[in-house]
């Protein structure tokens, strides 16, 4: 008897994932592209576009500035006592090292701000994916854009009731 029942409930669990795969609901969407159609995404997009640039009018004027340092040097290199020659020549050095600091300091400046910019859109986006699934009762939700899926069972594409709960068109 105890044996019976324990071959019973061991039939139970293993039947149990089974049955929850048969019946729960898949669903689907592409978040890169679903991104792309917000609004927000495009100020985000404009907003780093504009700090990148300003960034780049600076690293433009050092490096103006370098190239002005670098002529100057050449041209009188030759006329220069060498005390003024070696002082020429780390003021041209310190600037370059300037320059190769600005240009790291600047694109961790931009990918900073492209993560504080896009880290309310990604949080946007996904509080609309959950919701949409609570609301229509799916157990799993692929977002096609974040890894390759070769094969997959039929799943629905929830890209339509996600851009309407986002308000998009």
């Amino acid at each position: 008897m105890k044996r019976a029942l324990l071959s019973f409930a061991f039939a139970l669990f293993a039947s149990m994932p089974m049955t929850f795969a048969q019946n729960a609901k898949l669903g689907h969407i592409n978040t890169s592209q679903l991104v792309l159609l917000l609004p927000e995404m495009k100020a985000a997009d404009s907003t780093l576009q504009k700090f990148s640039a300003s960034l780049e009018a600076q690293l433009k004027v050092m490096y103006n500035e370098y190239q002005t340092k670098v002529a100057d040097f050449k041209s009188s290199e030759a006329t220069m006592a060498e005390p003024v020659r070696q002082t020429k020549a780390k003021e041209v050095a310190d600037l370059e090292q300037r320059i190769r600091e600005f240009q790291d300091n600047a694109e961790s400046s931009v990918q900073k701000k492209e993560q504080d910019l896009l880290a309310p859109i990604s949080k946007k986006v996904e509080d609309a994916i959950k919701a949409v699934a609570k609301e229509k009762g799916y157990a799993y939700i692929f977002d096609m854009s974040r890894g390759s899926v070769i094969y997959a069972q039929d799943s629905d594409d929830i890209m339509p009731l996600v851009k309407t709960k986002l308000g998009l068109k």
